[in-house]
């Protein structure tokens, strides 16, 4: 590990609608260009390989704001990587462009399992969303 920072374990692939980047803060920033069933698939695997080895509060931000649609695919395996017991130690921000896509992020929150899903709020404005993340991880409203 280079200065503390956790290894990221991710490559970008062809056909993969995301990027990951670790963060200083030793979280995530996960960009989404497009929700299509690879990308699903990677993010699924990815987030529950991550998860596997959470020990200690994390911030991650997701970046929706290039997505124009989330399928029902998409909204079934996020509410089951939320719902895995190592989602309580991620303060997730997630950044979207329109309401269309809040109300489907509410969605995932609202069905998530509340004793184990990720602390999360949802942003149109990625520096608001940068500076909830920045706030002490016991502040989460």
């Amino acid at each position: 590990m280079t200065d503390g920072i956790k290894p990221l374990n991710w490559k970008a692939k062809p056909g993969i609608g995301m990027n990951v980047l670790r963060r200083t803060d030793g979280g995530m920033t996960i960009t989404f260009t497009n929700l299509s069933d690879a990308t699903i698939r990677e993010w699924h695997d990815f987030a529950l390989e991550h998860l596997l080895g959470s020990d200690r509060l994390t911030r991650n931000l997701y970046d929706l704001r290039a997505v124009k649609d989330i399928p029902e695919k998409a909204i079934r395996t996020a509410v089951e990587v939320n719902s895995d017991p190592s989602a309580r130690n991620i303060r997730l921000a997630v950044v979207v462009a329109d309401q269309k896509i809040a109300a489907a992020i509410q969605t995932i929150a609202s069905l998530a399992l509340p004793e184990t899903a990720a602390a999360m709020k949802i942003f149109t404005d990625i520096d608001e969303a940068e500076a909830w993340l920045t706030r002490p991880l016991d502040q989460i409203t």
